[in-house]
């Protein structure tokens, strides 16, 4: 079964939220703030993490920045603040979905869940697939891209939207496509999420950014030949 990190300073917080991922049957792994968070994710893997943003000593945006460093871990960010800013940001970093607080521990088991199937469908959609643009290489099954013999940083999201862009080379996606495919049908978000994705994932990209065409009043697509 799944293992999860579960990350806030509230230990009721993290209590209830204990109580109902081992209900489902994940296995439980608690940690107070995001120092903590870092320092358990360089020993141990996770399948997902459930981290709030607002803690002392590392806050979780920057837990999830650092941990991003060395892993792929889907993370569900916990914020009391549900502004629109606040969200884009945590999507920008690489956050799979926001859950603003307080919240339904049911609801958030049902994001948990669509996470976890997202992230296994679309590993088997991309295993054991490289593949080379020019100076653009990309292992899937590794989850690396390099530009130019460099290797590039990107976001677990960057990585996701770029592989569904290129397993779909040449055809056209809607933005609601991508939200559908890529995040999920039960994402609470819109179009500007994959707007935003698709500018971060071109800076990362450098001069091979000119593969992703955008077509106006509709979407995106990877085109090469």
């Amino acid at each position: 079964m799944a293992e999860i990190l579960i990350v806030d300073d509230e230990v009721n917080i993290r209590k209830v939220v204990r109580e109902y991922a081992e209900f489902e049957g994940y296995v439980v792994t608690e940690a107070e703030n995001g120092m903590d968070a870092v320092n358990i994710c360089r020993e141990k893997d996770f399948d997902l993490i459930i981290m709030d943003v607002m803690m002392p000593r590392l806050d979780g945006y920057s837990a999830c920045k650092e941990i991003n460093k060395t892993k792929n871990i889907p993370v569900i960010m916990l914020s009391a603040r549900g502004e629109e800013y606040d969200k884009l940001f945590g999507f920008e970093i690489g956050v799979d979905d926001y859950v603003v607080k307080p919240f339904s521990p049911k609801e958030l088991m049902a994001r948990v869940k669509a996470v976890l199937k997202r992230g296994t469908a679309l590993q088997e959609k991309i295993a054991n697939v490289k593949i080379s643009f020019e100076g653009l290489s990309i292992d899937m099954s590794g989850r690396e891209v390099y530009v130019n013999g460099e290797r590039a940083s990107m976001t677990p999201k960057e990585y996701d939207l770029l592989f569904y862009l290129v397993k779909n080379k040449n055809i056209a996606l809607s933005r609601d496509k991508l939200l559908e495919e890529v995040w999920g049908y039960d994402f609470f978000g819109d179009d500007r999420t994959v707007d935003t994705h698709i500018k971060m994932l071109r800076n990362s990209l450098g001069e091979y950014r000119k593969f992703i065409v955008t077509l106006r009043g509709m979407g995106y697509k990877f085109e090469a030949l």
